[in-house]
């Protein structure tokens, strides 16, 4: 084939750019493929990760409302697989939230709060951390550990969780004795309820507190 001597110039110059640069676009070739290749892995292993999960989760569903003492431990052992093998996926956070409501039933606080606080610190989705603080800060309003509990609850929450964080606020500040504090917090939160099902309760909680000092 031949070329003219244009064109027979620029496959010249191709050929000396490519002796000069290949590789280099060769090495990013690779590293190129080498990450498409890591994410389809990684995507692939999650969903394994998950299906696998999914199964532990609904052996744990299973046996978490038995009264049998041989299913609470092995409700209590599917947590903690789940916790340890599975923990980034969402079943682990809501199995660590149902367990730690089993636990506050059967009166174990401590057991409780060290689930809370698992799933405050590792749950996948903002949702269930947010949640788990609001049950870690009451499980601590039981135990009469006020600060710690003012302490799960200050930080930023979007407007869905505003009205639950102000009310456990209003909870915390009304066991210490804090009228004018606990006032302000439940106004806010029933001025955040919108129409949940909480605004009737809260509003019970705020009509219950001693009238403000008129002196």
């Amino acid at each position: 084939m031949s070329y003219d001597l244009q064109e027979q110039e620029q496959l010249d110059a191709l050929k000396t750019w490519w002796r000069a640069h290949s590789n280099r676009v060769t090495t990013a070739a690779t590293a190129v493929l080498l990450a498409i290749l890591a994410y389809q892995g990684w995507s692939w292993y999650s969903l394994r990760q998950s299906a696998a999960a999914s199964a532990v989760y609904e052996e744990f569903e299973r046996v978490s409302g038995s009264k049998d003492p041989k299913d609470a431990i092995k409700a209590r052992d599917l947590v903690g697989t789940l916790i340890e093998q599975h923990g980034s996926t969402v079943y682990a956070a809501m199995a660590a939230l149902r367990a730690a409501k089993s636990s506050i039933d059967a009166g174990d606080l401590k057991a409780a709060k060290d689930q809370l606080t698992w799933a405050v610190q590792h749950a996948s989705q903002k949702e269930l951390a947010l949640l788990a603080r609001v049950r870690l800060a009451g499980v601590l309003l039981d135990e009469k550990s006020y600060d710690q509990a003012l302490q799960v609850l200050n930080v930023d929450v979007p407007d869905a969780f505003a009205s639950e964080f102000a009310d456990r606020r209003g909870d915390v500040y009304a066991a210490q004795g804090k009228v004018a504090e606990a006032r302000a917090a439940y106004s806010e939160a029933l001025a955040k309820a919108g129409t949940q099902p909480l605004r009737s309760l809260i509003q019970m909680k705020l009509d219950a507190l001693p009238p403000p000092d008129r002196t």
